[in-house]
Formats: structure tokens, C-alpha cells, sequence
């Protein structure tokens, strides 16, 4: 579908729309104390915020102290698993929210990105979930420290005010949302929850939450941030990730919920990458571990008995 290019109103026209904020985190504290302040600074404050840990520990710092009193902050204790903790986020939200923004606990995001968010759905009515194009990533590397994205947020805020009555670019429509940054109408996504058949990292569970949404899925610059892509140490068990970048992904085909096309896809590239860098791997991805994980996992849908869960039994 092309992007809508007479829209309703424009954001000069509407009053703010009342955002909710959800992190699902696990151990990284520090990395997430360092995150929150990101959300006192918007233009655009949210009127909640949500965090979901797996214990005391993982938010060990003093959420009245470091948050806006303007927003309504809380701290929950949820089954580990970003799908867990999400959905238990979810159910925490109060009445009256618009539009619920999804961020990961190493995710910056730009000045006006809630801003940003409520002027696309307004101006896109048909729009039920966003995603934003990153300033920068730093999943795929070594990381981002969050002194560097500070100083890329601060350029690219100067660089990029927020125009009232300007309607937002979308740069294209996609098949899913990105993890890191993403957002829904709330309306939209009554009714559903994340699949916790997909289980610890979840991989892929963006993809099959989003393509149950009824209205276009996003891409734009407009809602926007660094994902530091956060080291915590060398991958503890790469094989179950390695068994996820396979199984998770026949799973999600088996549901419908993505083309066949897609998934082999996305499952060859993953084990290519883990294949190819096998012999010089990144010092904190566990690579061999990876590979076996695929290729478990590539028997277990040959033997008929592939299930994202088994990892919880390793």
C-alpha cells in the first residue's frame, strides 16, 4: 500500500496524544538507569512508563529520583523472557493511553521521538504500528558507549527541530517493527499479546506481534534514537540462540504469521553469518555455539519435532 499522501488533519491541528512507555530488562541496571533520562528530556513527555524485570536487582536505582514526577513510573517483577516481561508491561498500563511505545533498556531515543510518534498517527490514520529509522546501530558491532550517542542524539536534535504542522515522512511500509523502537496504536493491539511459545530472547517476536496488527506497519525518520546494542559479557549459550534463529522462525511460518520466503530467508542469512565467521568470531558472540544451535535446530524440523521451548530444557 503507498504511504497516504493527503492526510486528515496535520499535527498543527491535534492535541498530544497520551503515550505509554514498556522496557523489558534483565540484568543491566546500570545501562537502564543511563536510558530514563532520555524520557524526561522529550518535548512530548509520556505519561507512563513501564519497566518490567525479572528481579529487584535488575532495576537497582531509585525510579522516583531519576524520572520526570510528571510521569507515572513503576517497576515490575515479571516471568524472565522479553515476551513475559512485555506482556506483563501491557497488562500494567493505565487507562487512557493512544499509543504505546515498546523501547529496549539500551535504547536513546531523539528529543521529539514521542513527538514525533503521535504526529504520524495522526497524520496516518491508517498506520498501527511504527518503527523508527536509527540514527545509528550498534547491535551488529561492538557496541555504542553511551557517551557517543549523546553527542550523535545532541547533533541530531539540533539538526532535526520538530516542525509543527509538517507532516511526517514515511520512508517505507515493512513487514514487522524493530524490537528496539517500536510503537502501536493501543486500540490496535487489544487482544493481543506476545507469544511466550517464544521464549528467553524471543527472537523474531517483534515480526510476529506486528503482523498481527490490522493497519499499515512503519518506517520512519520522525520516531527515532541510538540503539547502543549493549554488550553484557560473551554470549553465555549461543547454541540457544542459534536454535532460535531456525526454529523460531519455522515456528512463525507454521503460524502464518510470516511467508515461507521470509523465513528461509532470514534463517539462511543467520546461519551463513554464523558459518562464515566461525573461525574469527566477535569476541562476545558465541559463534560455534550458534552454529550448533542452527544445525539442532534444522534436525529438529527435519524429525518433525521442532518447538521454540526446548531451549528451556537445555
Amino acid at each position: 500500500m503507498a504511504p497516504t499522501t493527503r492526510p486528515e488533519v496535520t499535527p498543527a491541528t491535534i492535541p498530544d496524544a497520551r503515550i505509554a512507555v514498556v522496557i523489558a530488562s534483565k540484568g543491566r541496571s546500570a545501562i537502564l538507569a543511563q536510558m530514563i533520562p532520555y524520557l524526561n528530556r522529550q518535548s512530548l513527555l509520556p505519561v507512563a512508563l513501564v519497566i518490567a524485570v525479572t528481579a529487584p536487582e535488575d532495576a537497582d536505582f531509585d525510579l522516583d529520583r531519576l524520572l520526570d514526577p510528571r510521569i507515572d513510573g513503576r517497576v515490575l517483577i515479571a516471568p524472565p523472557g522479553s515476551c513475559a516481561q512485555r506482556n506483563a508491561a501491557l497488562r500494567a498500563l493505565p487507562e487512557g493511553i493512544d499509543h504505546v511505545v515498546c523501547y529496549d533498556d539500551d535504547f536513546f531515543p531523539s528529543r521529539h521521538a514521542l513527538a514525533g510518534l503521535a504526529d504520524v498517527m495522526a497524520c496516518h490514520r491508517d498506520v498501527d504500528g511504527v518503527t523508527g529509522a536509527l540514527i545509528a546501530d550498534g547491535i551488529s558491532g561492538p557496541g555504542i558507549a553511551p557517551e557517543t550517542a549523546r553527542r550523535m542524539l545532541d547533533d541530531w536534535d539540533m539538526a532535526h527541530p520538530r516542525a509543527p504542522g509538517v507532516v511526517p515522512e514515511i520512508r517505507r511500509d515493512t513487514l514487522g517493527l524493530y524490537g528496539c523502537n517500536m510503537a502501536f496504536r493501543r486500540a490496535a493491539i487489544a487482544g493481543i499479546e506476545f507469544d511466550e511459545r517464544l521464549p528467553l530472547y524471543g527472537w523474531q517476536e517483534d515480526v510476529d506481534f506486528a503482523a498481527r496488527l490490522a493497519g499499515r506497519r512503519i518506517e520512519t525518520p520522525a520516531f527515532t534514537g541510538v540503539h547502543l546494542g549493549t554488550k553484557t559479557g560473551r554470549e553465555a549459550n549461543g547454541e540457544r540462540l542459534g536454535y532460535s534463529q531456525v526454529v523460531n522462525m519455522h515456528y512463525l511460518w507454521r503460524k502464518g504469521n510470516v511467508t515461507a520466503g521470509h523465513a528461509l530467508a532470514l534463517a539462511l542469512r543467520n546461519m551463513a553469518a554464523n558459518h562464515a565467521r566461525a573461525l574469527r568470531p566477535e569476541p562476545w558472540i558465541d559463534r560455534a555455539g550458534r552454529m550448533r544451535g542452527n544445525w539442532r535446530g534444522l534436525g529438529d524440523i527435519l524429525a518433525g519435532r521442532a518447538d521454540p521451548e526446548r531451549i528451556l530444557q537445555w
